[in-house]
């Protein structure tokens, strides 16, 4: 995806500018530099204890792999993290931007004392190869089992076993968390296929 990111001209402007290498550059904080490089989409990521479902929300994903792989940044913080762990799979949901407020709802409140699908009323939907739902909801949806969890960086390792996309959804457009509390809406397409045809894998 080609990001048209106002973060630059939102965000770095506040600071100072530095003229480094004979370019205009703005100093910021350290502490702020993941803002520059946050993933996305915002996924909703859901688990199933053996009792019951739950649905968080994770901004910190990234594409490992073509087969697919994929990770994601959540660790004992998250309630759903407990089932994540014991079960060994999930649900990746793909939102879009006009689900953002029970995007943002569902990470600000805790499954421990919530019945999220209900709260935010989201559909559960059986997958075919685990246990945790789809939502129906969401424009895809990835099935996941667990290959590896990295307890020192909290992140977990996933493998996709199945996915689904709702082709007749008009809505398309997800949402991109800057991790300030802002979040980038997906803009346009630009299609560099051919230049790119020698880097990516057969039937992409």
């Amino acid at each position: 995806m080609i990001n048209n990111s106002p973060i630059v001209n939102n965000s770095l402007l506040r600071f100072q500018a530095n003229r480094i290498g004979g370019a205009m550059m703005r100093k910021i904080k350290i502490s702020k530099a993941f803002t520059l490089l946050e993933p996305g989409p915002v996924v909703l990521v859901t688990t199933n204890n053996g009792k019951k479902n739950n649905i968080m929300t994770i901004s910190w994903t990234m594409v490992t792999g073509f087969t697919p792989l994929f990770a994601m940044t959540t660790g004992p913080w998250n309630y759903s993290y407990a089932a994540l762990k014991k079960s060994r799979e999930c649900v990746i949901a793909v939102p879009t931007v006009d689900l953002i407020d029970r995007v943002v709802g569902i990470g600000t409140c805790s499954g421990a004392s919530t019945d999220k699908f209900e709260k935010f009323k989201l559909t559960p939907v059986k997958g075919k190869q685990v246990r945790a739902p789809l939502i129906r909801e969401c424009l895809a949806n990835i099935e996941c089992e667990v290959i590896d969890i990295v307890n020192k960086h909290n992140i977990i390792v996933l493998e996709g076993v199945a996915a689904y996309i709702d082709s007749t959804r008009n809505e398309k457009r997800t949402i991109h968390a800057v991790g300030d509390g802002t979040f980038i809406v997906d803009g346009r397409t630009l299609n560099r296929r051919q230049m790119m045809r020698s880097k990516l894998p057969d039937g992409v």
